[in-house]
This record gives C-alpha cells, sequence and structure tokens, in this order.
C-alpha cells in the first residue's frame, strides 16, 4: 500500500491568505453515511497548507488515505476521496452548517446516499485517571459478557482458551468503556491476521507480518496511523502480551514489556469501527473477519467511576 506523501509549499516573502470561512472546515470530523445497506461510518480530516485545504480520510474499512481535492466556497463543500477498497471514488458534497456537515456522498453502494458529520470531539482529560480493580473480560469458560457482530461465529472457548477457529463474526464486549488500562495475551498461526478495538473504534493490529519493517500496518500497530517504534513480535505459535492505556485519544502500547506507542494522539476512528460516536464510551472488540487467533488473559481496568454498562 502506497505511504502517504506531503507536499510542503515553497517559501515565500508573504503567507498565503486563507479564503474566508474555510476556518470552519479545518479538523477532524465523524461521519456517518446512511447506505441501503445501513449506517457506514467514516473520519474525516480537514487542514490548511498554504492557501490549499488538503486532509486525510478513514473509510468503513482500510486505513487512512489522502485526500484528492476538497473544495469550500460560501459554506458549500466538496471532498473527493480516491477508491481504496471501494469500486468507485467517494465524492461528498454538502454544507457546512451551524452543527455539522450535511449533503450526499456517492461511491459507497448504488446512488447518492445521505451524510452527516459532527465535529470529532478533543477529548481532553482535566486530571490524571484514578484506576479502578481490574475486570476479568474473559472467564476461561465461556462467552459471558460477549457478543458477536457481522457474519457467522466460529468463536469458542475450549481448555480454557478463547479462540477463533477461522474468519467470520468479530466478538464485542456487552460492556462499555471510556478510559482503562488494558491486559491482553495472545497468539496466532502463521499468516493469520486480527486486531483489538479500543472502544470499538481505534484497532491495535494482531498480524504474523514477521521479517516486515515496523510500519502503522504492522503488529502492534494502532492501524493506519501510528508504527511501533520497534519490531517485537515474538514468532507463530508464541504467546504475548499486549498492555494498552487509553486515556480521552492519548494511547500508550506496551508490546512483549517494551513500549512500541508512548502517549500518542489518535486522529480518529481506524476502519471496521463499530460507529464514529467517539465522544461515548465503547465496548472491546476483537476482530475475526480475518483469521485464527486465540486468547488466554484479558483484564480491563477501567477509569474510576465511569465503567458505563
Amino acid at each position: 500500500m502506497a505511504a502517504l506523501i506531503w507536499f510542503a509549499a515553497a517559501p515565500s516573502a508573504k503567507p498565503e491568505s486563507v479564503t474566508p470561512g474555510t476556518a470552519e472546515a479545518a479538523g477532524g470530523w465523524d461521519i456517518t453515511v446512511r447506505t441501503p445497506r445501513g449506517p457506514a461510518y467514516s473520519w474525516l480530516e480537514v487542514e490548511h497548507s498554504g492557501a490549499t485545504l488538503v486532509g486525510r480520510f478513514v473509510g468503513t474499512v482500510g486505513h487512512a488515505r489522502p485526500i484528492s481535492r476538497i473544495e469550500l466556497s460560501n459554506n458549500v463543500i466538496r471532498v473527493e476521496v480516491p477508491r481504496q477498497y471501494e469500486e468507485h471514488d467517494l465524492v461528498f458534497d454538502g454544507t457546512l452548517e451551524p452543527n455539522g456537515l450535511a449533503g450526499t456522498v456517492t461511491g459507497y453502494s448504488g446512488g447518492a446516499c445521505r451524510w452527516t458529520a459532527q465535529r470529532a470531539p478533543a477529548l481532553r482529560r482535566d486530571k490524571a485517571p484514578v484506576w479502578g480493580g481490574p475486570l476479568a473480560l474473559f472467564n476461561g469458560r465461556d462467552l459471558s459478557g460477549w457478543k458477536t457482530v457481522g457474519g457467522e461465529s466460529h468463536w469458542l472457548v475450549k481448555d480454557g482458551l478463547l479462540a477463533n477457529a477461522t474468519g467470520g463474526a468479530n466478538l464485542v464486549t456487552t460492556e462499555r468503556f471510556t478510559d482503562f488500562k488494558l491486559h491482553v495475551e495472545f497468539r496466532y498461526p502463521a499468516k493469520s491476521n486480527s486486531g483489538i478495538y479500543l472502544r470499538g473504534r481505534y484497532e491495535v493490529q494482531i498480524e504474523d507480518d514477521e521479517g516486515a519493517r515496523p510500519s502503522r500496518f504492522s503488529n502492534g500497530s494502532i492501524y493506519g496511523f501510528f508504527a511501533p517504534c520497534i519490531d517485537v513480535s515474538k514468532n507463530p505459535g508464541d504467546w504475548q502480551t499486549y498492555d494498552i492505556t487509553l486515556v480521552g485519544r492519548v494511547v500508550t502500547v506496551v508490546f512483549n514489556g517494551e513500549t512500541v506507542i508512548d502517549r500518542q494522539t489518535i486522529p480518529g476512528i481506524t476502519g471496521g469501527a463499530l460507529d464514529s460516536d467517539e465522544g461515548t464510551p465503547g465496548p472491546i472488540m476483537i476482530q475475526g473477519d480475518h483469521g485464527p487467533v486465540e486468547f488466554r488473559a484479558m483484564t480491563l481496568s477501567p477509569v474510576a467511576g465511569v465503567w458505563v454498562p
């Protein structure tokens, strides 16, 4: 997959002016598209590059990609996004309104679909978290506290292990959380692929990518956004650990005892997110639609007093 390439404008004697009104469009946007198959969730980021608007986009699947073109005039906006796994380019037409963005989009499925967008919340915290006691998300006996979404389920519990035999449904906790510390012990066979979604929106990648350089798509990454700083993956079949802390948007990932992502601010949802409502609590989701994976322990310490059923 092609890496993002950013072009810097040549210096000039005077800074280029910004078109009036475009400042209101800058920032992150959480998108919901009403398709014939149901709601589809996406994320859009808009920023200034001199007098030009540029940005990134995440669709219902896949990873952050650059936007081809953004036009905004008199609060009327057009955003053109090159196709990734879709059959066609995505073209968003809409208006900038007091409560967000709204309009129609082509390229998802069928004809034009309605879309709305709310400004992505900052999720800043004004004090350090106080952690509650650890909760066992997996009891070692059955799937109590979990439900499946999307496709046929191949999840089972055997010999104290939570296992996905083959690609199928995703597994989602029935409880929802705001800020937390998560401990996970997992293993996978050769060439397998899975992931853990924090609040059901931000994927920490699980993948057998032995020999690959660390990237924003590799084992230990926040998929599509942040690469692990070093490769500490073990061999297929070996048990591995994640210790993940999420406070607002700020994430730290300790992988097999090494801090590979240190207090990075997640810009927006990743592909495959359950929703785009970033200001609300969300569940833990295990990706099951790619390949087999096993877990033997999974505990979560929620921020004290903010554990939302």
